[in-house]
C-alpha cells in the first residue's frame, strides 16, 4: 500500500504542487465503478490528514457503495481555465488514481499521481505522473 506520506517522501516538490491544487478548492471530482461496471462521477471533498489521502461518503450513497464492492477510483482536482493572455500562470490539475481503503474515512491506496500543465513559455502540454512502480515521468506535447 502506498499512503500519501510514502508518495510525499519520494517526490516532496512534486506532492506539493498536486497536494496545493487539490486544497485551492473544497470540491473535488471521484470516479468510481458501478455495479454493472460503467464509470460514476460523483463530487466529493479530500482532505490530507497525518500523512494519508482521505476522503468520506454519506450513509448509503452510491459512491461509497462502489467503493465497498471495487475500491478503484480515480480523482481529479478542482479545474479553472486559464485566463487569456496569462496562460502561462495556469496551474493546471491534479489526478490521483488508486483503491480505497475502508474506514471511517475512506483511505488512499495510491497507485498514480498526475499534474498536467503548460511549460513556462504556455506552448506546451506538460504532463507529469508518479507511480510506485516507475517513479516520476514526465511528457511534452504541443
Amino acid at each position: 500500500m502506498t499512503a500519501w506520506r510514502e508518495f510525499e517522501a519520494a517526490e516532496p516538490e512534486f506532492a506539493g504542487r498536486v497536494r496545493a491544487l487539490f486544497d485551492a478548492h473544497k470540491h473535488k471530482t471521484i470516479a468510481t465503478l458501478r455495479a454493472d461496471g460503467s464509470p460514476r462521477i460523483s463530487g466529493i471533498e479530500t482532505s490530507f490528514d497525518d500523512g494519508e489521502l482521505t476522503f468520506g461518503s454519506m450513509p448509503n450513497a452510491r459512491k461509497g457503495a462502489d467503493l465497498q464492492r471495487d475500491p478503484r477510483f480515480a480523482l481529479h482536482s478542482a479545474t479553472v481555465d486559464p485566463v487569456e493572455g496569462e496562460e502561462a500562470k495556469w496551474p493546471g490539475e491534479a489526478k490521483i488514481a488508486g483503491r480505497a481503503v475502508p474506514g471511517e474515512r475512506f483511505r488512499a491506496d495510491i497507485t498514480e499521481v498526475v499534474h498536467t500543465h503548460l511549460n513556462a513559455a504556455a506552448t506546451l502540454l506538460v504532463v507529469e505522473w508518479w507511480t510506485p512502480e516507475a517513479g516520476l515521468r514526465k511528457v511534452e506535447r504541443e
